[in-house]
């Protein structure tokens, strides 16, 4: 028998200095059976990271042809594309036509630094792609502060992320591999 997904609530408080974003989104969060908190928390992430009142979760991990997290226009179009983990390069150029922008987040340390130096090269004619690496320690902290009512705060100064719940908070460095 099939497992449910797990439902998380998040009150998601976003104060982006960089960009001048400062809003609250409240997010209801279907987590797939095999979605690890790590990897549902770098979703939140990403999410505060490309936020905008357009900006909403996808069916993820359930849908072969969705990103995790997307933004489109009121026409329809896809704006912004945004990926977790280690696309193949078939899936990259397959995001990059669709969208306007496509930004994907690898983690998980060495594995993601080896896919990386693998697709590297095949990124080069997709101006439209945006690679941002986030450090293995740095996501398996946020896996920690994972509960199913969170109130997180989400500030993001000069590059820097601190994630804030409650007493906890996690500080996040997200490295660019390719703007």
């Amino acid at each position: 028998m099939a497992q449910n997904a797990t439902i998380y609530k998040v009150e998601l408080s976003v104060s982006d200095m960089d960009r001048h974003y400062y809003e609250t989104h409240k997010l209801t969060i279907a987590k797939h059976p095999s979605e690890t908190d790590e990897r549902m928390m770098v979703r939140i992430l990403a999410f505060a990271l490309n936020a905008h009142e357009h900006l909403e979760m996808t069916k993820g991990l359930s849908t072969d042809d969705e990103p995790d997290i997307w933004q489109k226009s009121l026409s329809g179009e896809l704006d912004v594309w945004v990926a977790l983990g280690l696309p193949s390069e078939k899936v990259l150029r397959q995001s990059c036509s669709k969208a306007t922008k496509v930004v994907v987040y690898p983690y998980g340390g060495k594995p993601a630094e080896v896919w990386w130096d693998k697709i590297k090269g095949s990124t080069t004619r997709f101006d439209n792609l945006s690679v941002v690496n986030l450090a293995e320690e740095e996501t398996a902290a946020l896996a920690k502060l994972a509960n199913r009512a969170m109130k997180l705060q989400v500030n993001i100064q000069d590059a820097e992320v601190m994630v804030s719940l409650g007493e906890d908070i996690v500080y996040v460095n997200p490295i660019i591999w390719k703007a």
